[in-house]
């Protein structure tokens, strides 16, 4: 069961191919139908998958294939959701990393879109149907027996909280205050894990770059300046962490789940915050009740591995010490040595010998590939060594998948 050795987080370089027919999809206004871009899809889909297992990965994705950036369309298909274009900055934290880095000072707004509930939130399986078209594509692909070592990546249900001022994530005709909209969130995320059991999903991986800004000082001392706000910074990483919580309480044991941290991998590699882990890991590692942790740890931006004293027995780490941002390969003995000292310090926590420990290690890349769909620094051809290395690293430690 997952996780396994070798691990990568989800999104893969896209083939030239769909990216045209995506193109003209937005360029012309043909449907996708008329574009081809099921076929294409589907195509794509399959060999991303077999360039996976080629090199020996067992917890294949689509590559996010079907999405043009990392948290793709589910927000959108929940009921009760507005999209906002351009919406207006006085809406968002200005002290938000993503929000920093992106927002546009003179024209006062966020580029691009954003969602808000602007009613009630509800789960309907007739509007949800990205995640499930997703995962289908993958199950096409392999051996009905391989189902479960399907990894799919799902956005964090604090996605469309964190970024926005008190109470700016919602209409006040739909909540009255977050806990109202945390519980309808944790609701909707149930409905769509349900939904996707029932389809045959039996690996998640959650994407939330948002925990990792809670390590960071700039974005804690920018909460504490900012008046609106209620309670302390450490009172909404609680919050996060009951809505996950919530989201997951209803999993059948045999789903695993999971959550990866990183500090941004925008387009051109761009990171948009730095922190150790130390500040929030004994909270995060304790009472969030995933299976596994996917932490970001290729530069210093992440700290050390001193953190990992508090990774509970029952919960694994998968150590990104592999950069998705740089073309240059890694020195394979270097990162074994990191991967060793990562284990010493879940053992010194625990109690264990380090072999014991390192039985919920593994290893992988920090983030993906390409989170949005074009623009990344490495080529097809650095992504495979990278992925291969993690193969052979996962190898040369452990000897099993």
């Amino acid at each position: 069961m997952p996780p396994f050795r070798a691990e990568h987080m989800g999104s893969l370089l896209r083939p030239e191919k769909l990216l045209e027919v995506r193109e003209a999809i937005r360029a012309t206004g043909i449907s996708a139908e008329e574009a081809g871009l099921p076929a294409v899809e589907k195509e794509a889909v399959a060999a991303v998958v077999k360039l996976q297992l080629d090199l020996g990965l067992k917890a294949v994705t689509s590559g996010e294939y079907n999405r043009t950036r990392f948290w793709g369309l589910m927000w959108d298909e929940f009921v009760g959701t507005v999209r906002l274009q351009d919406a207006d900055a006085a809406m968002f934290r200005l002290y938000h990393p993503d929000v920093v880095s992106l927002i546009e000072k003179d024209r006062k707004v966020m580029p691009g879109d954003s969602v808000i509930a602007g009613a009630k939130l509800a789960h309907d399986r007739a509007r949800s149907v990205s995640n499930l078209h997703e995962l289908r594509l993958v199950q096409a692909a392999v051996p009905e027996a391989d189902w479960p070592n399907i990894k799919l990546t799902m956005i964090t249900p604090a996605w469309f909280h964190m970024r926005y001022k008190q109470g700016r994530a919602y209409t006040k005709d739909a909540y009255a205050d977050d806990a109202a909209y945390f519980a309808d969130v944790a609701k909707v995320y149930q409905a769509e894990l349900a939904m996707l059991y029932e389809a045959g999903l039996r690996n998640v991986q959650f994407d939330d770059p948002g925990l990792a800004y809670f390590c960071s000082d700039k974005f804690r001392q920018g909460w504490a300046k900012d008046a609106d706000n209620i309670g302390g910074v450490d009172d909404l990483l609680d919050a996060y962490i009951k809505l996950y919580n919530d989201s997951i309480s209803k999993l059948p044991a045999d789903f695993h789940t999971g959550v990866h941290l990183c500090r941004g991998n925008f387009i051109g590699g761009r990171h948009f915050a730095e922190g150790a882990y130390d500040i929030i890991a004994q909270k995060l590692f304790t009472d969030l009740k995933v299976n596994t942790f996917y932490l970001e740890y290729d530069t210093a931006r992440a700290g050390g591995f001193e953190p990992l004293k508090f990774l509970p027995r029952d919960k694994h780490v998968v150590i990104g010490a592999i950069s998705t941002k740089l073309r240059d390969l890694e020195d394979k003995d270097e990162i074994k040595r990191r991967v060793y000292s990562a284990a010493d310090f879940v053992a010194a926590g625990s109690g264990q010998t380090r072999d014991e420990a390192l039985k919920r290690v593994a290893i992988s890349p920090q983030c993906g590939f390409s989170t949005h769909e074009t623009g990344y620094p490495l080529t097809e051809d650095d992504e495979k060594k990278k992925l291969a290395l993690v193969r052979q690293i996962a190898d040369e430690i452990w000897g099993e998948p």
